[in-house]
């Protein structure tokens, strides 16, 4: 077997690509071209930009299969037509949004954080501001980090919610819910669920927008409130999205063990978070999202192994983790 440098040339090349989609999208390149095809002259007024330099970023945008070019101009591709403007329903734009403009900056002070072990918020940002905190200062940044929840969650709920049987449920609560990608997808899948997204003040408008644009509005409501210190409304199932990896192990028994206390017999929590291996050694998306929780917070990815132990620990039993084969893996614990 011949030992080439393709590995590695390719990784070299990863960042290029990636901050060339970022920057299309934040110039609202794919959202000019929602309307058809537009020649560069048109598009570079638009976006303010010197018309070579974005004949330059549009061609590599061909390239990388985003655009399309004729003799008429540039036009999207099915693609990005679809998770890049955005106006579609399915739109990645506001996740690439908050990747571009603040994972992308944390990222690039990797080697600190993993020389002092800890998250770069301060170092980047100029404080020691949480991350919640930070990505809820104000209502543009709410919209953008959540319209990035919400487009990642488009992905993934849907097949997560039918990793296990969820009929035997009648009441789920969906703690830290956001724009209620999950509760949705639950009670589409399951037509006898109601649920409740269980998040805090500021989330509520922007929950209720999407609530009233599905088709399950009747079903789905949403309850203020914070987690960690306030009462947790009555259900028979607990889902947790995207949740525990924020947190160190002590903040999540004190979480689980709220939720136990809480549920009647019989009663279930669903966590959905990516799946480390048991030996470390992947899956590679896995592995990225851990050294992502490196810089950006103060938790981790973990193992079902790791899951299990921490479940286990409050009192569930009948714990299961399942791969989704997608962005999130499920793993259900019910309470004796």
């Amino acid at each position: 077997m011949t030992v080439t440098a393709e590995p590695i040339l390719d990784l070299i090349q990863a960042f290029r690509r990636s901050k060339t989609m970022f920057t299309a999208v934040s110039l609202g390149i794919f959202d000019q071209l929602t309307q058809g095809s537009a020649p560069l002259a048109q598009m570079a007024a638009a976006a303010h930009c010197d018309a070579d330099a974005l004949g330059r970023l549009l061609d590599a945008c061909v390239g990388l299969g985003l655009l399309t070019r004729t003799d008429e101009g540039y036009s999207n591709t099915e693609m990005s037509a679809r998770y890049l403007a955005g106006s579609s329903p399915d739109t990645l734009a506001a996740y690439i949004l908050y990747s571009d403009r603040s994972l992308y900056a944390l990222w690039g002070h990797l080697e600190d954080a993993v020389r002092e072990g800890s998250n770069r918020w301060e170092q980047v940002f100029g404080s020691r501001t949480a991350l919640f905190d930070h990505f809820f200062r104000d209502e543009e940044s709410q919209r953008s980090f959540l319209g990035g929840m919400h487009g990642f969650g488009r992905l993934s709920s849907p097949l997560v919610v039918r990793t296990f049987d969820l009929k035997q449920f009648r009441n789920l609560v969906d703690l830290g819910g956001a724009t209620g990608h999950f509760c949705i997808a639950a009670c589409e899948a399951c037509p006898e669920l109601s649920a409740a997204i269980f998040d805090l003040p500021p989330v509520q408008r922007f929950a209720e927008e999407h609530i009233a644009a599905s088709s399950v509005a009747g079903r789905v409501k949403f309850l203020p409130g914070d987690f960690f210190n306030d009462p947790l409304p009555r259900a028979d199932l607990y889902s947790l999205g995207r949740i525990l990896h924020d947190w160190s192990e002590d903040r999540i028994l004190i979480l689980l063990k709220k939720i136990f206390d809480t549920l009647p017999s019989r009663g279930g929590v669903l966590i959905a978070e990516t799946l480390l291996d048991d030996d470390h050694t992947g899956p590679v998306p896995s592995l990225m999202q851990d050294l992502n929780m490196l810089v950006a917070t103060d938790g981790r990815e973990r193992t079902c192994s790791d899951y299990r132990a921490l479940l286990d620990s409050v009192g569930f039993r009948s714990i299961q983790c399942r791969r989704t084969g997608t962005l999130l893996d499920a793993t259900l614990a019910r309470k004796p």
